[in-house]
């Protein structure tokens, strides 16, 4: 059997590749380009590309593609073959440093938030040669950026890049502050813990709302879901072992560091867990990762579900950002340290990031605002829609003492001059986890929580790169200026945490008194994502992304334009999908019941003369529900009409949350009821019990 460490990264065009295949002097230029973000050069693009294609050719490849990330929500590619024709009537192989490069895809197509129109067609993209190109299914892979004729940003990735840089610039004045003149650059990290369910593909094929949506739009919950506890950490079943073997095949050859794999806590549900990479790697990967998942899922004859609730009353998948900032030398700068100097340091990036979640935590939950993640935010097993920040018992005790300008623990009888006196050594491990923080402070890195299976990890990334940056900024500003370092920093972390420790909460964020409590502090409570979206529009928001160069002005409001888009579009699909079940499915499956049961009640009467209590009740029930049913479709039916009226997209939006959802509910209610006292016979495809224990 071939050994992993001999196919991982096999389909990868990463640095070793690039070592033995490129001359010295090309080698070392790329590196310049990827590390330090100089300009690329035509004829290293050009030497590149030709030891690129060749190494393709050798694995099979015969197309090449610019591989980007649109604000669909899924990544884009358009094949072109290597090949060109010769004189004498046949082809050669041609790949140049100018296609390597740049590419030309109709960006007509595309959401733009109105920064383009219809007719205006042209788009490019451009290399990202900090992440690596690959070979999948034939064809070269190159990541790219992607922007428009006249260079507005209409992807994920170019923001993302922009953030990073933004924080690296205003991280880097911060280290020259504490001496570290050697740095050249600072970078976050992500670990992106990825959630999903699995079901029988001939089941999901028996279900118009799965395949239409992702999610079950009807379904009554089976005797058993995740009482017992005992699917989490249990042992996997053979045919969701095979497809997990396979799918980490998959992942290593691609060269993703796909390292744990789990039964997460509802039936059918798993997880599995990456190493941390740089985080626009990470992010490519992550959307690569799904694209696989969703792939050798088919190979087993088996669907992976990567909606956020395609289950009502079972747990819904999220998506875990580990998130961490590192210099090139490697210092982690969210890890305590254990000199006067790393303590200082440390503290001063933590309250950084403290104040930049309570300033911009609007942004961060906007970040991670779906249609679907609606369902699953503030539900039992993830996050609530408030933001907060857990650090633990020590950790806040060690700020609780700076506040008051008091000994820590009582052990020392100085006051803690930060930078001047050792801060007590902060363990990695002292503290519990709490999985109901949206925000938690993990030893040393944070995890945010709240980001929903199926979306892409650079929205949450890039809002929150750029937060941390502009506090950054604000603190080098101040730092830079004052005449007494030392004190000028414990002056400053003091009132950061003084004025910011509203938004700390190490306690139960499931509890309702945790909601009415957030609310006396002041935190916002967004609860959909028609009450986030817009804020990205707001003042504070678009000076503070400008000045960092994330977003034009014109982008963020075409952000706002596009997500919401997104999220009315999702719900009236889903809300026509239900209507088309109800009519052509539902009622006439329990009308069929009902009318089979009456007609056996007279059966049954005619030939001795019963009673037929529980027959007769049944039918009544049958009838109210049927009529209870098609009220609510019609009534459904109704707003779907009125929806399709609204051209205002913030009132569309409203609408969808104050109109549409509720009465989608409603129909829902009724159907699940009579689900439960219709024959199982009747029942027109897979119900719960199945789907959740088929596999």
């Amino acid at each position: 059997m071939e050994k992993v460490t001999e196919y991982f990264g096999s389909m990868v065009f990463d640095d070793r590749i690039m070592k033995a295949t490129l001359s010295e002097k090309v080698y070392k230029s790329l590196k310049r380009t990827i590390d330090r973000g100089t300009p690329l050069d035509i004829s290293v693009a050009n030497a590149v590309a030709a030891a690129m294609k060749d190494w393709a050719i050798e694995l099979g490849a015969t197309h090449y593609t610019h591989w980007f990330q649109p604000m669909t929500g899924v990544t884009a590619e358009k094949h072109d073959s290597f090949i060109s024709p010769a004189p004498d009537g046949r082809v050669i192989m041609e790949f140049s440093g100018k296609e390597l490069v740049k590419g030309e895809p109709d960006a007509s197509s595309f959401p733009s938030g109105g920064l383009r129109a219809t007719f205006e067609a042209r788009g490019y993209t451009a290399w990202d040669p900090t992440s690596y190109a690959f070979i999948k299914d034939g064809t070269l892979y190159i990541p790219t950026a992607f922007c428009s004729y006249t260079g507005e940003a209409l992807d994920k990735k170019v923001p993302l890049l922009r953030s990073m840089e933004a924080l690296n610039k205003q991280a880097i004045r911060i280290l020259k502050l504490f001496g570290n003149t050697s740095v050249k650059s600072v970078k976050t990290s992500v670990g992106p813990e990825q959630e999903y369910f699995l079901v029988d593909r001939d089941m999901w094929k028996k279900r118009k709302d799965l395949i239409m949506t992702g999610r079950t739009l009807f379904g009554a919950m089976p005797p058993k879901g995740q009482e017992m506890d005992d699917h989490y950490f249990g042992s996997i079943k053979p045919r969701v072992a095979e497809y997990m073997a396979d799918l980490d095949r998959e992942l290593w050859k691609l060269g993703i560091l796909a390292k744990t794999k789990h039964n997460e806590v509802a039936p059918a549900q798993h997880e599995l867990a990456p190493i941390y990479d740089t985080t626009n790697i990470a992010a490519d990967h992550n959307q690569l990762t799904m694209e696989i998942m969703q792939k050798v899922a088919l190979r087993h004859n088996l669907v992976c579900l990567l909606h956020e609730k395609p289950f009502a009353g079972v747990n819904g998948s999220g998506k875990h950002n580990n998130w961490s900032i590192s210099t090139d030398a490697g210092e982690n700068l969210l890890s305590p340290g254990e000199t006067p100097a790393e303590n200082a340091q440390f503290l001063l990036f933590l309250a950084a990031v403290i104040k930049a979640v309570d300033d911009y935590q609007d942004l961060l939950r906007l970040s991670v605002a779906t249609a679907g993640n609606d369902h699953r935010l503030g539900a039992n097993e993830a996050p609530p829609a408030v933001i907060s920040i857990f650090l633990g018992d020590e950790l806040t005790a060690v700020l609780d003492a700076i506040e008051a300008d008091k000994p820590y623990g009582g052990t020392k009888k100085e006051k803690m001059q930060l930078g001047v006196d050792v801060l007590p050594k902060f363990s990695k491990d002292s503290t519990d986890r709490n999985r109901t923080s949206p925000f938690a402070f993990t030893g040393n890195k944070f995890e945010f929580r709240m980001l929903g299976s199926s979306n892409s990890i650079s929205c949450a990334n890039i809002h929150l790169n750029a937060a941390v940056a502009e506090v950054l900024k604000q603190f080098a500003d101040k730092l830079e200026k004052a005449k007494d370092f030392n004190k000028a920093l414990h002056d400053l972390i003091r009132k950061t945490i003084k004025d910011h420790k509203r938004i700390i909460f190490n306690g139960n964020g499931y509890d309702d008194s945790w909601i009415k409590e957030a609310e006396k502090r002041g935190l916002m409570n967004l609860k959909t994502t028609a009450d986030a979206m817009p804020h990205i529009c707001d003042k504070k928001n678009v000076d503070m992304l400008t000045s960092h160069g994330i977003f034009t002005e014109a982008e963020i409001f075409s952000r706002r334009d596009i997500m919401l888009e997104n999220y009315v579009k999702t719900v009236n699909i889903e809300a026509v999908t239900m209507v088309d079940m109800a009519r052509k499915e539902i009622i006439p499956a329990v009308a069929k019941f009902a009318a089979d049961t009456a007609s056996a009640v007279s059966v049954k009467k005619s030939v001795s003369k019963a009673a037929c209590k529980y027959e007769t009740k049944l039918v009544t029930e049958l009838s109210e529900l049927i009529d209870e049913m098609d009220a609510a479709t019609t009534k459904l039916e109704a707003a779907i009409a009125k929806f399709k009226g609204i051209s205002d997209i913030i009132k569309a939006s409203e609408f969808v949350r104050d109109t549409m959802i509720p009465a989608m509910d409603k129909l829902r209610s009724a159907a699940d009821k009579a689900e439960t006292v219709t024959a199982e016979d009747y029942y027109p495809f897979p119900t719960y019990d199945k789907l959740l224990f088929g596999v």
